[in-house]
């Protein structure tokens, strides 16, 4: 049985959308971040040694797996229960191109949207991420044919990308960018967006 670590406003949003789109039975156990005592449910401190959300805990057969962050509960879903679905196979040459995509949000976007917020002057050359303006480029590049990152297949990437694009728009960081707004809007149309939406309503009552 999955079980996702869950708060309100936060990324874990995006676990959702992907537990949604699985299509898998799944709990979820609402965990306040901001509450040092509701941090110490021990099955939240044993899958997010950090405190974070999203937090993921699925009892299998043979054991527990216990994981936290979005682009790891992303890759886990997907390989674990919707390979050559939501996750091209291991032995899919798209699979590399996949991986790119599925580390872009941490590895590139959040750092860039940190740059952004603070008001940071970095150098494309010694920083992983480039810039917020290569960033931003580069993601464009990447959904500007669509419908999808990975063309006509939605995967797990869509799913993290999705959501970090509609941060980006929340947070007045987007610009104009009719490329990524297209893009955004086709993300949240998808009926397992929508289901989380709910679910999400639901939750916070």
């Amino acid at each position: 049985m999955i079980t996702l670590f869950w708060c309100p406003q936060t990324r874990a949003s995006r676990a959702l959308w992907m537990l949604e789109e699985l299509g898998e039975p799944f709990g979820v156990e609402r965990i306040d971040i901001r509450d040092p005592a509701a941090k110490q449910h021990p099955d939240f401190v044993r899958a997010s040694p950090m405190g974070k959300v999203p937090a993921l805990m699925d009892t299998l057969d043979n054991g527990t797996a216990y994981l936290a962050d979005s682009a790891a509960i992303c890759l886990y879903l997907a390989d674990r229960y919707a390979s050559g679905r939501l996750a091209p196979t291991l032995d899919d040459p798209a699979r590399g191109r996949y991986l790119y995509w599925m580390t872009y949000t941490p590895g590139a976007i959040e750092p860039a949207m940190m740059e952004k917020f603070n008001g940071l002057e970095v150098s494309p050359a010694s920083c992983g991420w480039g810039n917020f303006d290569i960033m931003l480029r580069v993601l464009e590049d990447g959904v500007r044919t669509g419908p999808w990152v990975m063309g006509e297949r939605f995967t797990a990437a869509d799913v993290l990308l999705g959501t970090s694009v509609n941060f980006m728009k929340q947070f007045g960081l987007l610009g104009e960018s009719p490329v990524l707004e297209a893009y955004l809007e086709r993300c949240l149309a998808r009926p397992a967006y929508q289901a989380a939406l709910a679910r999400e309503g639901e939750l916070d009552d």
